[in-house]
């Protein structure tokens, strides 16, 4: 990916003031200037988008490599997955993180060690556990004296940035609000608790004075894996290969591109508004195998996906 731009936060009026992920995806697919591509998947729109507006200015610069990947994603029928990947994601990675983070590994194991959520009929018992897991995390953190609370709500608050808000607009987009509220208030509340579980334990080390930077570097680690975790979601959800984009005369050496036409149009369908320790290792679940493009005989976009790998 060239390095010869910036993502910036927000979205912008005209080119000049800057361009966010997906007023650039616009941009490389020959699109008007906008933050809702008509090439790119609802799904995918809002993930980046939330990502995007929820990171650094650095680790922001990241999303590059995945955009020409999100182009020709608008009508491949996979939406409804993307959203159940993310709900499985909230279920299996946020959660459980929050609750290793804070000792209840236990916990954090059985949902882990929960099969792929990618229908309402797997939500039933995941929505058990997971008042169970909350039950346990305010079990862990016990009773806060009235000097406590302030740190407590600052610890949930903080547990639902960047990662999470991305996920659950995902989520969201591709499965509904109705669906999907349940799962996302049980995940919020569970990681919530966790994670002021992890501040009390931070305060209790502490003095008064230097507290809020304890809560602030108790946290760090758990909110850093989970952006990487996201980083990965995004990568399962998009095809495996990059769609070429249509500009002739685009100058920056994005990616090597597939001989394979992209028909941009700068109608509007669809588009979605915008809105403002993860488990990684090998005895992890691996949430949903990605998705792979294959090169079609036919040239259209649409037909680019083929089985999941």
């Amino acid at each position: 990916m060239s390095t010869d731009y910036t993502l910036s936060c927000g979205t912008h009026g005209t080119p000049e003031e800057g361009r966010c992920a997906m007023e650039w995806v616009s941009r490389l697919a020959g699109e008007p200037h906008s933050d809702e591509p008509a090439c790119v998947s609802p799904v995918l729109r809002v993930f980046c988008a939330s990502l995007n507006d929820g990171l650094e200015d650095i680790p922001r610069q990241r999303l590059r490599l995945y955009l020409p990947r999100t182009i020709g994603t608008s009508h491949d029928g996979l939406d409804d997955r993307r959203g159940w990947m993310a709900i499985d994601w909230l279920i299996r990675v946020h959660a459980p993180t929050w609750l290793w983070a804070a000792g209840l590994t236990g916990a954090a194991e059985r949902l882990r060690s929960l099969g792929v959520v990618s229908g309402i009929d797997d939500l039933t018992g995941v929505l058990v556990e997971l008042r169970l897991a909350r039950q346990l995390a305010r079990g862990a953190r016990g009773t806060l004296p009235g000097r406590w609370l302030a740190p407590a709500v600052a610890a949930r608050e903080r547990a639902w940035v960047t990662a999470a808000p991305a996920a659950w607009a995902a989520a969201r987009a591709g499965v509904g609000d109705i669906v999907g509220d349940r799962a996302r208030a049980a995940t919020r509340a569970a990681a919530g608790a966790a994670a002021a579980t992890v501040a009390r334990a931070a305060r209790a080390r502490t003095g008064r004075p230097a507290a809020r930077d304890a809560l602030r570097a108790a946290l760090a680690p758990t909110l850093e894996e989970l952006q990487e975790s996201a980083f990965a979601l995004l990568d399962r959800m998009l095809p495996t290969a990059a769609v070429a984009p249509p500009l002739a005369e685009h100058s920056l050496p994005l990616f090597a591109p597939i001989a394979l036409p992209v028909q941009s149009s700068a109608a509007r369908s669809g588009a979605q508004p915008r809105t403002t320790r993860a488990w990684t290792g090998a005895a992890g679940p691996t949430p949903h195998r990605p998705i792979a493009r294959r090169i079609p005989s036919s040239g259209d976009p649409r037909a680019c996906y083929g089985e999941p790998m």
